[in-house]
């Protein structure tokens, strides 16, 4: 009786691929389908692809990604209210998320879930910036929503060498 290590099985059933009937063949697929795009975030992990010929090809969905009802890859946020972070979560698309300001999950909130610093690191129009705590609309939920369930089980991610952090899950 063989039986399957359980990462390995979670791993398997979070893989999303590009292959197939109505997709790409390898050889078609150029370098500006196989890499990391900003509408990846919290949706496809950026460090789980095989290497060789299917490299971002076939990828690992994000640990808190889900498919909503039409087939897009939804990412979850906390609702923000005023510089204020509620604990109402809601899923949107890439599609959706890009005329948002979000806030990282890391940003600074103080003892009654208020955004605490002047300026906020967000993402708005699929670009890095800064912003006043009043312009936040939403905010990532964990650190971790970025990579896959194997990847956030690397330990000290954010501190290991990107080619390190290949090798790991």
């Amino acid at each position: 009786l063989w039986i399957r290590h359980p990462l390995s099985e979670v791993t398997h059933k979070r893989r999303v691929s590009a292959l197939g009937p109505g997709g790409l063949t390898r050889e078609r697929a150029g370098f500006e389908v196989r890499d990391v795009h900003p509408t990846h975030y919290g949706r496809v992990c950026p460090i789980e692809t095989p290497e060789g010929p299917n490299i971002g090809l076939i990828n690992s969905l994000a640990s808190y990604a889900r498919t909503n009802d039409y087939g897009f890859l939804e990412s979850p946020y906390r609702i923000v209210k005023d510089g204020h972070a509620t604990d109402e979560i809601i899923f949107l698309s890439a599609i959706n998320e890009a005329e948002y300001v979000i806030a990282q999950s890391s940003a600074k909130l103080d003892e009654n879930n208020n955004l605490s610093e002047e300026m906020v690191n967000v993402r708005h129009l699929n670009e890095f910036t800064i912003k006043p705590p009043a312009d936040v609309q939403y905010m990532d939920v964990s650190p971790k929503q970025v990579v896959s369930v194997a990847a956030s089980l690397i330990p000290f991610l954010e501190h290991d060498d990107a080619n390190r952090a290949l090798m790991g899950p």
